[in-house]
């Protein structure tokens, strides 16, 4: 395949061809060979293809198949009851709602449920994703009663339709039903993905293997790396899917015993493996890091959000060559509440990008989906502008370059920190055109069109 007059890698217009899965050769212009086929970029950036280093694929295809009930598609009370009732109107059985929030109506229970929908049991997810609130119809469904043994929340020995933290007791009771990932993952594709990272840290063989099953019947699209718990510590990786860190989901409210977790920490790194840790608090962060001076890093080890991290932490997290996989997104989508809820010493430190790098932190970008929006673009320009949605700056010390912004989500999947080199012969033909010069786009990157996206030379989207 024979690419004409692209702007490769913010550089010149060149003619670049694609074999055998890699770049061929790149030069002014070059002639067809045979029945090559030919594709005028007419002056469109080709760059290296997106990753998305932590994002949870089954709940983000769940997602894009239940009701949005937070912002920004719902922003008070009345949007919500609305969402809600037109949703449940369409069908029948369990109705799913995700990203809520409390700006939006306050705190939510089955008795406020019960008033918006009583005819279909549903449930609701707080964006944290840590909390599920159910309607009566859905606490029957799932045979719960007041005086239950269950994990549900009780106020004076009555269920108020509150779980926390409960989604391994939640699959249990509710039809294992797989979402369908072809159609999420072509729409990754068309915004020029070719690798992702899936942090659920609930995976476990049966998921590696389901990956797998999908990459060869393909409807998966991508290459995938696959983060889970210890069950996957004598795991093989499986062609298209790769075994990930051991992932620990930290709470501050209930951290781990101590002991323990330095024990699973040198038990996966023994059979070879990564450990990924789940910190979006300032404790958490000193909690894993206490862990990791006790047993050790190995190369590769990650803190995923780092959410607060001041530099006496980003100095220790450079110091044990930790890697941090961030969101800039979470800025531009909750930047506000984040104003209105972090602790005012903590403001500067959250999702830092600049700053990390500049302490010696290797840094690799992701979008956190469903919990954040799914596309790279956007993530690149919250990046850049470090906005919140009602427009206030937050971290202006912690902007990136456009270029910069880009680069974090282009690292290899085993190496999410090291970003792609520049264009060359011989480098895999994992590649992104765009439909505008790079110059054109820069300051607008959410706006990004992609044209085509290759991996491994394939197209595996064209628009």
């Amino acid at each position: 395949m024979l690419i004409r007059r692209a702007e490769l890698h913010f550089g010149p217009v060149v003619d670049l061809r694609i074999a055998d899965g890699r770049i061929a050769a790149i030069g002014a212009r070059l002639h067809a060979q045979g029945d090559e086929t030919v594709i005028d970029a007419d002056g469109g950036a080709l760059l290296p293809a997106l990753r998305d280093h932590h994002i949870h694929l089954q709940a983000l295809a769940a997602a894009r198949a239940s009701v949005a009930c937070g912002p920004p598609q719902v922003q008070d009370e009345a949007a919500l009851v609305a969402a809600l009732r037109a949703a449940a109107a369409q069908g029948e059985g369990w109705l799913r709602g995700v990203g809520y929030h409390e700006t939006v109506a306050g705190p939510l229970d089955r008795a406020r449920l019960d008033r918006v929908v009583a005819s279909r049991p549903l449930r609701i997810q707080q964006r944290s994703g840590r909390l599920w609130i159910f309607n009566s119809a859905a606490l029957a469904a799932l045979g719960a009663r007041d005086d239950g043994d269950d994990p549900f929340e009780r106020v004076d020995g009555r269920l108020t339709g509150r779980l926390y933290d409960a989604d391994d007791w939640l699959r249990t009771r509710l039809p294992r039903a797989r979402p369908a990932l072809q159609a999420l993952s072509h729409a990754l594709a068309a915004r020029g993905v070719v690798g992702l990272t899936d942090t659920t840290h609930t995976n476990g063989p049966d998921d590696l293997a389901h990956f797998a099953a999908l990459q060869a019947r393909g409807e998966l699209l991508q290459a995938l790396c696959v983060m889970g718990d210890a069950r996957l510590d004598a795991e093989a990786d499986r062609p298209g899917v790769a075994r990930g860190a051991h992932k620990f989901h930290l709470h501050e409210h209930a951290l781990p015993d101590f002991e323990a977790l330095c024990a699973a920490i040198r038990r996966s790194h023994a059979h070879g493996r990564n450990v990924a840790f789940h910190c979006v608090t300032r404790t958490e962060l000193v909690y894993v890091l206490g862990a990791l001076a006790e047993t050790g890093t190995r190369g590769g080890d990650r803190i995923e959000h780092a959410a607060v991290a001041p530099p006496e932490l980003a100095a220790e997290l450079a110091r044990r060559r930790l890697w941090v996989v961030t969101q800039p997104n979470f800025v531009a989508e909750r930047g506000d509440a984040y104003l209105a809820e972090v602790e005012p010493q903590d403001r500067a430190w959250l999702y830092r990008l600049r700053g990390l790098q500049a302490a010696g932190v290797a840094l690799a970008g992701s979008t956190d989906a469903p919990f954040g929006d799914a596309d790279p673009w956007r993530a690149m320009q919250a990046a850049c502008e470090r906005r919140t949605p009602r427009g206030a700056l937050l971290g202006a010390d912690e902007t990136l370059t456009p270029e910069a912004a880009h680069a974090l989500f282009t690292g290899a999947l085993r190496t999410p920190t090291r970003p792609a080199p520049p264009l060359a012969v011989g480098a895999p033909a994992d590649l992104c055109l765009l439909a505008t010069p790079w110059a054109a786009l820069r300051t607008r990157l959410g706006a990004a069109r992609v044209r085509m996206t290759w991996r491994a030379g394939v197209p595996v989207w064209a628009g």
